[in-house]
């Protein structure tokens, strides 16, 4: 993994279709992030099987509404729809009250796309509380048990 400033890196082991799909839009990787499940999704904790989630701001955000088609969600706020809403961009979250410039400038990159990190996927997923959030808390645990200790 590496971050936006440049730490080390790794490979996921076998991106799925979705990931394929966030990267074919070739967003500016300094103007967003893959939020959501999507951190769970890349490292196999979870499998994507639905839609994939980013934050985005500037750039980032300008090119989606060109790729894109913008959309209305209930509570008002606007998103990018793209891949028949297979992938899905925002400018805010709707759990929690997030920095969204923090997010994205912490982001790790893993297989050339920024994911946000796993400590705010936590945070997010707590909030939100959904029974599958709690599922998902759970096989991440697991995944952190099982992940050998770094060595410093």
């Amino acid at each position: 993994m590496v971050d936006l400033n440049g730490t080390e890196s790794r490979e996921a082991p076998h991106p799925p279709a979705l990931v394929g799909l966030a990267r074919s839009l070739d967003l500016p990787l300094c103007d967003y992030a893959v939020f959501g499940s999507g951190p769970l999704i890349v490292r196999g904790i979870i499998e994507g099987r639905n839609d994939l989630d980013l934050i985005s701001r500037g750039r980032a955000w300008e090119q989606a509404l060109s790729v894109g088609e913008l959309v209305s969600l209930p509570d008002g706020t606007k998103i990018v729809s793209c891949f028949s809403g297979a992938v899905t961009i925002g400018r805010s979250w709707a759990y929690g009250d997030f920095d969204i410039d923090e997010l994205i400038d912490t982001a790790e990159v893993i297989d050339g796309l920024p994911f946000v990190k796993l400590e705010h996927v936590v945070r997010y997923k707590e909030i939100a509380a959904r029974p599958k959030d709690l599922a998902h808390l759970e096989l991440l645990a697991q995944y952190q048990r099982d992940q050998p200790p770094i060595d410093r």
